[in-house]
């Protein structure tokens, strides 16, 4: 396993992160836990790897994870290093303590090594800032009491907006999104890797997207990889800046694969990196062509997510992520996403979208092309 110094911590960090986000589980809806037979083992596996930062959450896994974790790294406290977050629902000092002792509990710990604000953006940043009794002060006190050993925060806010919040000295570390299908932090990572924060990246396989087969990826390079996703890690990998790649693992065979990965050194040379993000360019431009998701179009009248739509073709249609896409398109317009959307198929061609487009794109054609490519029906 390669380590690396992980910013002013001086801890030495595994290049390669373990993300307790899609734990196998077992059982019905509402009845649903853990299946410790298979995620244990699977996290113990890691930690054999040299894996030494694990990485859950209270939500995770219908709210299971933190205790799975906890129940892995038992006897091996002083090895692996615990990150966790707190959702900061209001501004109270009490309530953000609640939560963190909720964790802890969870956890069966004394204390969590990296313990993050998470999803933070500017704003909400701004006003914690101002109050003389938060989540900041809480965060404080915890920290000189021993419960947290570092405090991070992890980002989903826009690219330009993370520096202030780098500079303002909260902070030893973050946890953002970076992949080959979005690199709008690619700046941001060396910034906060200058100022002396650990960068951990979270969704270098951009959530599952480039788990799919794509010969156009692996083409990315002359001596193909094995797989899209290998590709994908590389390529997160390779970036100096960039701590830990942390990946939401589900099976024992992706935690022997990625350890591999991980492993090893000198992932692309200048020369490979250069073409690859010329490609990257020209293909971001391809997708554009298409919609550059400026949201004009919206709302539409009967409830389509013209841009989210739009942007799951792109991963056809530019990236040849096609079984991505057709997965994606049907649990959208399903109800079983994140983001809900009607279906293309739903368009009534009433022409609101088509007269607000800046770019006059053909939407009501390209809805059309997005139900024929890639709905599945029941």
């Amino acid at each position: 396993m390669v380590y690396n110094t992980f910013g002013n911590t001086g801890i030495k960090m595994s290049a390669l992160g373990f993300g307790a986000m899609r734990l196998p589980m077992r059982g019905e809806d509402g009845k649903k836990e853990i299946d410790d037979d298979l995620a244990i083992p699977m996290m113990h596996r890691a930690f054999d790897l040299g894996v030494n930062y694990i990485d859950t959450a209270p939500y995770y896994c219908d709210k299971l994870s933190e205790g799975a974790v906890g129940r892995a790294v038992k006897g091996r406290r002083d090895k692996v290093y615990v990150s966790t977050k707190n959702p900061i629902e209001n501004d109270s000092a009490d309530d953000w303590r609640g939560r963190l002792e909720t964790s802890l509990k969870n956890l069966d710990m004394d204390y969590i090594d990296f313990y993050h604000f998470w999803g933070i953006g500017l704003e909400g940043f701004r006003h914690w800032e101002t109050l003389t009794n938060g989540p900041f002060q809480a965060a404080e006190r915890a920290k000189a009491e021993g419960l947290i050993r570092h405090l991070s925060f992890s980002f989903h806010d826009k690219a330009e907006n993370l520096r202030e919040i780098v500079d303002s000295g909260h902070f030893e570390s973050v946890l953002l999104q970076y992949n080959l299908l979005d690199r709008s932090n690619e700046e941001n990572i060396a910034y906060a890797k200058e100022k002396g924060l650990g960068v951990t990246v979270m969704g270098p396989v951009g959530g599952g997207r480039l788990g799919a087969p794509s010969e156009l990826i692996r083409g990315l390079l002359a001596e193909k990889p094995a797989s899209t996703a290998e590709m994908a890690l590389r390529f997160v990998l390779a970036n100096s800046g960039v701590d830990i790649a942390l990946s939401g693992m589900s099976t024992m065979s992706h935690v022997e694969e990625n350890a591999v990965i991980a492993a090893k050194t000198g992932h692309l040379s200048a020369a490979e990196l250069v073409q690859i993000k010329k490609m990257l360019e020209e293909n971001k431009r391809l997708a554009e062509l298409y919609c550059t998701s400026c949201n004009y179009c919206k709302p539409c009248p009967k409830g389509i997510d013209i841009p989210h739509l739009f942007g799951i073709m792109n991963t056809h249609r530019v990236y040849e992520l096609t079984e991505h896409a057709i997965e994606a398109y049907n649990s959208t317009i399903r109800g079983q996403a994140w983001v809900k959307s009607a279906s293309a198929a739903d368009c009534v061609k009433c022409g609101a979208c088509e007269a607000k487009c800046p770019q006059k794109l053909p939407i009501m054609r390209q809805l059309e092309e997005t139900h024929e490519a890639l709905f599945r029906g029941v």
